[in-house]
């Protein structure tokens, strides 16, 4: 009799639990979650692709009419890369420390299915433009200064640009962060 009153209850307890995830997954399919609302609990974490982001852009011309707008207006996507770029910081044949970023592009939405199958060019690209910044020794040393945030961009943007010409308009910088060894 003592080993059947606990199996109830844990049975009791299983079960309910059961129910109300079963309830709670059936109410949530019915109203769709916010992209914002995902992005903002981390729900595009760990997912190990690239994720492009839609928004719309609309360039205004002369005068704030609305007439004019529409015809201007051009779909931007943020393309995400599947991982961070760890960029080594070497001193004297040495790694001193590592640089890490997470990086976005700004792309047009007509290239966006384009990058997905360059990802590894793109990546090439920009590890490539890190490690010279990174052989000089003043650009990402101190992360701290904007100006070296604007020579990241310019320069990672600059050579984007020379691999695919059309449709890359920024270099977004989410995070960095230097760890020293």
């Amino acid at each position: 009799m003592k080993q059947i009153v606990p199996s109830i209850v844990a049975l009791l307890a299983i079960s309910a639990g059961g129910g109300t995830a079963y309830f709670l997954k059936l109410s949530g399919s019915s109203s769709p979650k916010p992209a914002s609302a995902a992005h903002d609990a981390g729900g595009d974490e760990g997912e190990g692709h690239a994720n492009p982001k839609t928004e719309k852009k609309e360039k205004k011309g002369h005068g704030s009419s609305d007439k004019h707008g529409d015809a201007d207006a051009v779909d931007v996507t943020y393309y995400k890369f599947s991982r961070e770029f760890v960029v080594p910081m070497i001193e004297d044949d040495r790694v001193q420390s590592l640089v890490i970023l997470n990086l976005n592009l700004e792309v047009d939405t007509a290239i966006s299915q384009e990058l997905f199958s360059k990802e590894p060019v793109l990546r090439d690209n920009i590890m490539t433009t890190l490690v010279k910044l990174s052989s000089g020794g003043r650009t990402l040393n101190s992360i701290t200064d904007v100006d070296n945030y604007e020579t990241l961009r310019a320069m990672i943007l600059t050579n984007l640009q020379n691999e695919i010409p059309e449709g890359i308009r920024n270099v977004l910088i989410l995070d960095m962060a230097r760890q020293d060894l």
